[in-house]
C-alpha cells in the first residue's frame, strides 16, 4: 500500500510565505475588483410620416412629425396616428410561381453509351411523339383600355387623398349628460335646460294636454361652437310619438342656444344626453 506525497514544514512555510506576499500587494498596491456601471441610455427622438397637414399649427402637439396635422374625433386620450388603409397582410396559403425555378447544379445522370453518328440523312416517315401545345395568345390593352385605367387610378387615389383630409378633419366632441360634473359646463348646461324647458312648456301639445299624456324619454342633442343644433338622437322613446315629436320640435325651437365656453379641450360639438319628463298637468322638464 502507497502512501501519498508527504507535506513538511518547508511546504508550509512556503505557502504561508506566497499567501502573505499576495495579500501585502492587495494592500500596498491598492489592487481590488469592482463593477463597471451599466451604460448609460441615449435618449430617442419618435418623428411620425404623416400623409395629411393642416394649415393652422395645433397649441399643444401630441407628437412630433414632418408637417402640422390637427386631429379630431371622439377620444380624449392622444393617439398615434395611422394610416386609414391596413399592410398588405401576408397570405397563409402557399401561391404559385410564374415560371418554375431550376437547380443551380446539373442534375446528376446516369452514364450512357455513346451515341453513333450516322452519315444517312433522317427520313420523313418519322413522327414526332411529342404533342407541341400552343400558348393561348393574350390580347395587348389598346391605347384606350391603358387611359381608362389610368383615370380610374387617379380617381382611386384622389378619393383616398379626400377621405384622408376629412378624416384628419373631424370635429372634436364632447359629451356632457345630468351625471357628468364638470365646472366648465356647469353654467352653459344650466342655462341650456332652462331655456328648453321655458320654451317646451310655451308650446306644450295640445293632443298630450287634451289627452292628459305623461311619460318621458332620453335625447341626445349635439350643439355646435356657434350654438346651432347639428342633430337630435332618441336615445330611449316614450313610447307616445306625440311626445316624442315634442321633444325634438322644442329644441328646433329653442335652437340657437348660446355659444359654446372656452375650455381649452378644443371642443367643436358638445353632446347633451338629458332626460325630458312630460308630467301631470301639462309641464315638461329635463333632467
Amino acid at each position: 500500500m502507497s502512501q501519498g506525497p508527504r507535506i513538511t514544514s518547508t511546504d508550509r512555510l512556503s505557502a504561508t510565505l506566497v499567501f502573505s506576499l499576495i495579500a501585502h500587494g492587495v494592500l500596498a498596491l491598492g489592487i481590488g475588483f469592482s463593477i463597471d456601471d451599466p451604460a448609460p441610455v441615449v435618449p430617442t427622438l419618435d418623428v411620425i410620416l404623416v400623409q395629411t397637414h393642416s394649415n393652422e399649427a395645433p397649441d399643444k402637439a401630441d407628437f412630433l412629425a414632418q408637417a402640422n396635422q390637427s386631429g379630431g374625433g371622439e377620444s380624449e386620450d392622444a393617439k398615434r396616428p395611422s394610416e386609414m388603409q391596413p399592410a398588405p397582410a401576408p397570405n397563409p396559403a402557399p401561391g404559385l410561381a410564374p415560371a418554375p425555378l431550376e437547380a443551380g447544379a446539373p442534375k446528376p445522370r446516369e452514364n450512357a453509351r455513346e451515341a453513333m453518328l450516322a452519315s444517312v440523312a433522317p427520313s420523313t416517315q418519322q413522327v414526332d411523339n411529342q404533342q407541341v401545345v400552343a400558348a393561348p395568345s393574350m390580347p395587348l390593352p389598346t391605347s384606350r383600355d391603358m387611359i381608362e385605367r389610368s383615370l380610374e387610378m387617379a380617381r382611386l387615389a384622389a378619393s383616398v387623398e379626400r377621405r384622408e383630409q376629412q378624416y384628419a378633419k373631424r370635429p372634436k366632441r364632447k359629451f356632457v349628460s345630468a351625471n357628468t360634473k364638470e365646472y366648465a359646463y356647469a353654467a352653459y348646461l344650466r342655462a341650456w335646460q332652462a331655456r328648453v324647458e321655458r320654451i317646451g312648456n310655451l308650446n306644450y301639445p295640445d293632443e298630450a294636454r287634451r289627452r292628459g299624456l305623461v311619460g318621458q324619454l332620453v335625447m341626445t342633442v349635439a350643439v355646435r361652437r356657434d350654438g346651432s343644433v347639428e342633430g337630435i338622437t332618441l336615445v330611449q322613446p316614450s313610447g307616445i310619438a306625440v311626445l316624442d315629436e315634442a321633444a325634438q320640435r322644442t329644441v328646433r325651437l329653442a335652437e340657437p342656444f348660446g355659444p359654446l365656453p372656452d375650455t381649452g379641450d378644443g371642443t367643436d360639438i358638445l353632446h347633451i344626453t338629458r332626460t325630458w319628463h312630460y308630467l301631470p298637468g301639462a309641464t315638461m322638464q329635463s333632467r
